[in-house]
């Protein structure tokens, strides 16, 4: 009985979507083994920057292939651990004294429809869950559809997002806590910046950015950050 039970389990489990094999959680054993090889010893990134950013690894090696499954082969459930293991980071460095609302970076409707999900929006929806801080999916709505900013210079970002977000539903009465940004990956900071401009318009205070990837590049304290 215990031998057929052990055959089912190996069946009914599902796969590991960075490399196939069953898995009894989103990812296998060896997977989520090179993914915490990808944490951060030091999560406090770009802290001369205005918002501070938090993440939880380096974009790279089964980080960036988990963030790339997620989004282009449709494997939604695994912004799960990622919002979760951005949570505990969290946890570690602030503790969960802090009332704030967390709101995650909108995609354009079209864009969002296209790919069935936001994956910012599920990160931050399980990040909320590990922290116990409020959700606001709405707080922010993405009016300006962008090309993709990988391979813009500094000013292309720019002027690619200028104008690109407005406050949405859920915040058209001013919070009067601050506001923690959530995104999958955090880079050059354009993204972030567009946002933070888009709730500082409105009165709305960015106190925060957490994102579950950032470059690893020396250099990168020297960018405002997504």
């Amino acid at each position: 009985m215990q031998i057929w039970k052990k055959f089912l389990n190996l069946f009914l489990q599902p796969n590991c979507p960075l490399c196939q094999r069953p898995a009894s959680e989103e990812f296998c054993q060896y997977c989520n083994k090179q993914l915490q090889k990808c944490r951060l010893t030091d999560s406090n990134r770009g802290i001369d920057n205005s918002p501070p950013v938090i993440a939880w690894g380096a974009y790279g090696g089964a980080l960036k292939r988990a963030i790339a499954a997620m989004k282009y082969d449709n494997h939604p459930e695994i912004a799960r651990p990622l919002g979760k293991w951005l949570g505990e980071v969290w946890l570690e460095n602030y503790g969960n004294k802090h009332s704030l609302i967390v709101v995650p970076i909108p995609m354009h409707p079209e864009k969002q429809k296209k790919r069935g999900f936001n994956q910012a929006a599920l990160i931050a929806q399980s990040f909320c869950q590990t922290t116990g801080l409020k959700l606001k999916q709405n707080g922010l709505q993405r009016i300006k559809a962008t090309k993709a900013l990988f391979g813009l210079s500094p000013t292309e970002r720019k002027e690619t997002l200028t104008q690109a977000f407005e406050i949405g539903f859920d915040f058209r009465k001013p919070p009067n806590v601050p506001v923690v940004l959530v995104d999958d990956i955090y880079t050059t900071g354009s993204t972030v910046k567009s946002a933070v401009e888009t709730l500082n318009k409105s009165g709305i205070v960015v106190s925060q950015v957490a994102a579950v990837a950032v470059p690893s590049r020396p250099n990168y304290k020297k960018h405002y950050g997504s």
